[in-house]
């Protein structure tokens, strides 16, 4: 079986986020406390909803407890028909783990066997491919292209596919691009996946945190999946307290999907690993995702990506000679791209290093973090909803290197 690749991204933020002033890396929205957590929650909320100190500390709820899966639930229980039937979705459509990133790995591992072939949307987070590849399947890119405002074009996809290719691996919202794949994307998916017979992995841990969409935001692929037009079985969706929610240090996540059958695979797989999630983790992650505190929690984070993205795009205006990006739709990210003044590719590792040095701010490198060989040179990932404190200033701090002798000394690719 192939050695699993150096996971990059991971690698550069435990090497640089400890020693970085202003983080614009992180991908989480803006983390917030447990005394936060009750403020966004019923007025009459108190210490102990989210801490029972008489609970003794056993495993728990082997797959989440009841209340947790049922809340996971809800999130997707929204009709994209518009009818007044209601999805079937319920705590038995789901599996609670230990975070968004264990959730993807249980199922990588469970639906991938050697000698698969396996597509994956691109650019992504390198879990989502370098997995696949070390479980000895051949992985192929559903590339998106920067110049059609990263679009996936469904015609490509059909192209890639084989005799053997039994996964399609998405990831909407997309890490590090900030699109979102639409409503029409979608239902074409669907339809190809029914074709074929495919599994789709679809890694949505950055829903539903939709910002700046143009039209109605499209429903999870699990709801999608539950309307008669649409009805695809073989479909497992993880998500993640982590991202959209601001409660990383939780590390709950889930995994969801239509198929009794092929969720107790990953139960079975995860029995290997995690017994159970933390009883206190469980219970405060109940409370994050009830009503009305996962409405006030989004509504928090949603305000806060839109007023850091109006920043951000002050800042790509002003300084259209540095750099250029495609407006980030939904998500925590956005991917920026970089150039000397003679319009040359930065080398963006140096870029990031230098920047980090001399200002205290840490970004991420595109082609080290993201590229697949020589890809995404010049490119760098933010995330964009921090609080203002760090975002306002660190965009500052940015700003004050382009226009200073630190920038001018970057070197560029090919030198």
């Amino acid at each position: 079986m192939p050695e699993i690749s150096e996971f990059a991204v991971e690698r550069w933020m435990d090497l640089h986020e400890n020693t970085a002033t202003h983080n614009l890396a992180e991908t989480c929205c803006a983390s917030i406390s447990l005394s936060g957590l009750l403020s966004l929650s019923s007025p009459d909320s108190k210490v102990d909803d989210l801490l029972d100190l008489s609970q003794k500390q056993g495993y728990g709820a082997i797959r989440g407890s009841d209340a947790l899966r049922t809340n996971i639930a809800n999130l997707y229980a929204a009709n994209p028909d518009n009818t007044e039937e209601t999805n079937p979705i319920t705590k038995d459509n789901i599996l609670v783990t230990s975070g968004g990133i264990q959730a993807n790995f249980l199922a990588l591992y469970t639906i991938v066997k050697p000698g698969d072939h396996v597509i994956v949307q691109y650019p992504t987070y390198q879990q989502l491919y370098s997995v696949p590849e070390s479980l000895g399947a051949e992985v192929s890119l559903w590339r998106a292209k920067e110049e059609k405002g990263w679009e996936m074009d469904v015609d490509e996809l059909s192209a890639l596919t084989k005799p053997n290719t039994r996964v399609l691996v998405l990831n909407t919202p997309q890490n590090p691009t900030g699109t979102h794949l639409p409503l029409p994307t979608l239902t074409r998916i669907l339809a190809l996946a029914q074709t074929h017979s495919l599994t789709i992995l679809s890694d949505e841990v950055y829903r539903p945190l939709f910002h700046s969409t143009p039209h109605p935001a499209p429903p999870s692929l699990l709801t999608l999946s539950h309307t008669p037009k649409y009805h695809h079985k073989n479909i497992l969706i993880t998500g993640s307290l982590s991202k959209a929610f601001s409660l990383a240090g939780l590390r709950t996540g889930w995994l969801a999907s239509p198929s009794p059958a092929l969720l107790e695979k990953c139960a079975s797989v995860r029995d290997y690993t995690t017994i159970s999630v933390s009883q206190i983790d469980d219970r405060i992650a109940s409370v994050a995702l009830s009503q009305p505190t996962i409405h006030n929690i989004l509504s928090r984070n949603i305000a806060l990506a839109k007023e850091n993205l109006t920043l951000l795009e002050e800042f790509v205006r002003e300084y259209s000679w540095a750099v250029s990006w495609v407006r980030p739709t939904a998500g925590t990210t956005a991917f920026l791209r970089f150039r000397a003044r003679d319009g040359r590719v930065l080398d963006d590792g140096v870029f990031c290093e230098r920047l980090l040095a001399e200002t205290g701010v840490l970004v991420v490198p595109g082609r080290e973090c993201f590229g697949r060989g020589a890809e995404f040179g010049g490119w760098v990932r933010v995330g964009v909803v921090q609080e203002e404190g760090v975002w306002g200033e660190g965009l500052r701090r940015v700003a004050g290197f382009l226009d200073g002798a630190g920038y001018e000394g970057c070197s560029v690719l090919g030198e």
